[in-house]
Order: C-alpha cells, then structure tokens, then sequence
C-alpha cells in the first residue's frame, strides 16, 4: 500500500511577507536557495518552466506548471517528469505573524511515482523540503537582510 499521505513543512520565518515572496517566485532568489538550473519564473497563472537536475546518474527534467498565483498569500504549481509518470503539487502559503512570516508548504502527490526510484520515496520529499524550507530558505533570507 502507497502512502500517499500530503508532505507538510511549516517554517516561521524572520522576513516580512514581501521579503518571503520575493524569495518564492523571484527567478534569482530561486536560484540561490532552492535550484540553481531554474531558467526563468513567474507567480502567474500557467507559466510553465523546465529544467534538468540529475542526480546519481539519473536525469530529472523538472516540468513546473503555475496553477493559482495570489501574490503575498500563495503560489502553487505541478510538478511531473519527462523521465518517468507522475504528478505532485506544490503549494506555498504566507501568513503574517507579528514582525515574521509563517510558511506552510504542502507537497501532494495527485498521479503515482514510480516507488522504485530513491527520489520519489516519501521520505526523500520529506528530507528534501524540510531542508530546502527549514534550513536553505531561512540562511538566504538572513543573508539577503544584510544587503
């Protein structure tokens, strides 16, 4: 049986909204903290972005379509694979706390992986985002306060 239960991350963050949503949708913030090969990106409803990150041999042809672009609120997307079957998305939500910014992430698998690669196994999206949210996101936006 597939445990096709959502990812969750929640992450408050010492940035104002702005600040957070830049670093999401910004195409040059998104390439210090969460994949350098992003060609291009844009918080509108149906853009479309491809690019390949391989690892251990294996290519991944990331394949991101915006689905809903509310700006300094949310920005989800699908995720598929030219590689291999499958669909995830991806939803970002901010929320204003005091000074901070809380961030929830949901990752959600909506068309099977296939459960023999190591990247698809649940607890590599859970080690991925959690280090992507938790620890790469925050260090760029600490540093990016400093300028």
């Amino acid at each position: 049986m597939r445990d096709h239960q959502s990812i969750h991350i929640e992450q408050l963050l010492n940035a104002s909204i702005e600040q957070v949503w830049k670093a999401l949708t910004n195409v040059d913030d998104m390439r210090q903290w969460y994949f350098n090969a992003i060609p291009d990106f844009k918080p509108e409803m149906s853009f479309k972005t491809s690019f390949l990150i391989t690892n251990d041999g294996r290519n991944f042809t990331h394949n991101w379509i915006v689905t809903t672009a509310i700006p300094k609120s949310r920005i989800s997307y699908t995720w598929t694979f030219n590689e291999y079957p499958g669909e995830s998305i991806s939803t970002f939500k901010l929320y204003e706390k005091e000074h901070q910014t809380l961030l929830t992430v949901t990752s959600e698998i909506t068309k099977d992986f296939p459960t023999h690669i190591p990247e698809f196994k649940r607890e590599s999206g859970e080690a991925g985002w959690s280090y992507l949210i938790k620890e790469s996101l925050p260090l760029f936006l600490q540093k990016s306060d400093k300028f």
